[in-house]
């Protein structure tokens, strides 16, 4: 949080509140192996919504830039795969609004992990991208954030808050 407080007033709330919750996602998933799986679909559950409320906020007129990735293989690999060990059975859900769903006999599965370990990988590589750039860089990485945002993982967020939501309250959660 500090290097949030350290960025010039020049960026909007919106950036900043943005920034914030991507820091507080990320640190969330790379905690995901401490925690039990009760707190962390809570936690995650509370977060979510507010990364995409947060990610609709931002001004559209920013000059998109490009993400430098940061992100290896491994570290996503690390990142998913503690969260499939901490939802073990209930990691798995059935995926509806998958474009191949039309032309399938069979179900489509998807898994809560990925879905948000694909989401990690954007907000990572969004912190690491603004951890020493200036202000009108941070403008132009969060302007991509919210492009990708829009084209791609704004609909993995909404995805997975599905079965997410379904575990929180229609699963008896006092038994994970």
């Amino acid at each position: 949080m500090n290097c949030i407080a350290a960025m010039d007033s020049s960026l909007s709330k919106n950036t900043l509140a943005f920034i914030a919750l991507a820091h507080e996602y990320c640190t969330l998933l790379e905690n995901a192996k401490e925690l039990d799986s009760r707190n962390f679909i809570i936690s995650i559950t509370k977060l979510l919504p507010r990364i995409y409320i947060s990610a609709t906020d931002i001004n559209n007129d920013l000059r998109s830039g490009y993400i430098e990735p940061y992100l290896d293989e491994d570290y996503y690999n690390i990142i998913r795969d503690s969260v499939s060990m901490l939802l073990g059975a209930d990691d798995t859900y059935l995926e509806v609004f998958e474009d191949d769903m039309k032309y399938s006999d069979t179900p489509i599965c998807a898994s809560i992990s990925e879905s948000l370990a694909d989401i990690f990988q954007e907000l990572y590589n969004l912190l690491s991208n603004v951890k020493d750039a200036p202000n009108e860089a941070i403008n132009d990485y969060v302007a991509a954030c919210k492009e990708n945002f829009e084209n791609y993982w704004g609909q993995t967020l909404c995805n997975v808050m599905r079965p997410l939501n379904t575990i929180l309250y229609v699963t008896n959660l006092n038994n994970i």
